[in-house]
């Protein structure tokens, strides 16, 4: 059976070929069976295990150094808005200051506008007011029923003044409310009339004929001005005793104007501003 026996040592070295091929593993019952094992390096193995543990520990780190990268990153970006905000308000900032500081250039020609806006409404307010005259020290109810008959009766009687045409009032009334009133502080009396001229007389006649009384009580008559006026000319009277110890000539004019005569060099000068008058007046020399 030539066929067979082929066969059978195909089979055979079939086997042996693959048991060659096969790697040899050594165990301890090869070990002891007489088999000799491959010498192994620990201090090797020590330090791969070590070099493994550290790649980890690098892992791990980098993996944290990321997550920190990421913090900063959105920290980062954070900051950047906030910076964005702090540039648009310092911006903001800086044009308020600057119309600040526009507006402080402008103010000085603010001030001398609003100063001679001033003096020209005071000095409307003053000639609207020309036409009266102010009655102090008449008894409260003196006047009865009407002040203009009373009022016409004392110019004539107690000042001496006929006016042709006849005196005639556009309006005549106490100043302030009646509960204030009282005998030691009556009202006063203000007057408008309705001519100048007439005004002006009374005032002018009251100057020469005074004192004037009126059942023993003293009778003052005034210009009626503004309340600016009036302050600046109680200013202007409060230097008088001042003029007098230095012998300067001195006069107050309508509305607040005063002035000084003085001796030496034969110098005028006339003011609005009392700060003023009592400067000249203090520094003058008066000669004789």
């Amino acid at each position: 059976m030539p066929n067979d026996k082929t066969a059978s040592k195909h089979s055979r070295q079939l086997l042996f070929s693959e048991a060659i091929a096969q790697p040899k593993v050594m165990t301890a019952q090869t070990a002891s069976q007489g088999h000799t094992s491959l010498p192994v390096d620990q201090p090797a193995l020590d330090a791969t295990d070590r070099i493994l543990q550290e790649v980890a520990s690098v892992g791990r780190r980098l993996e944290a150094m990321d997550l920190k990268i990421t913090d900063l990153t959105l920290a980062s970006s954070s900051i950047r808005a906030d910076i964005a905000g702090f540039r648009e308000t310092a911006n903001n900032r800086d044009q308020r200051l600057s119309a600040v500081e526009d507006h402080i250039a402008t103010t000085p020609d603010q001030e001398e506008e609003l100063k001679s806006l001033r003096a020209k409404l005071t000095e409307l307010e003053d000639r609207s007011r020309r036409d009266n005259v102010c009655f102090f020290g008449i008894p409260e109810q003196k006047e009865g029923s009407d002040i203009k008959t009373f009022l016409s009766s004392l110019l004539t009687n107690h000042f001496g003044i006929e006016f042709s045409p006849p005196s005639e009032f556009q309006r005549v009334h106490r100043i302030g409310p009646s509960h204030k009133a009282s005998a030691i502080k009556p009202r006063p009396i203000i007057a408008c009339f309705l001519r100048h001229e007439q005004a002006r007389q009374v005032i002018s006649t009251a100057k020469a004929r005074q004192p004037i009384s009126l059942d023993g009580h003293e009778i003052r008559v005034a210009a009626d001005f503004s309340r600016l006026t009036n302050d600046r000319r109680r200013e202007f009277l409060a230097l008088r005793p001042q003029l007098r110890s230095l012998d300067i000539k001195y006069g107050l004019f309508e509305p607040a104007h005063m002035g000084l005569n003085v001796v030496l060099r034969k110098s005028n000068h006339c003011s609005t501003v009392p700060r003023e008058s009592s400067l000249h007046a203090s520094t003058c020399e008066v000669g004789h």
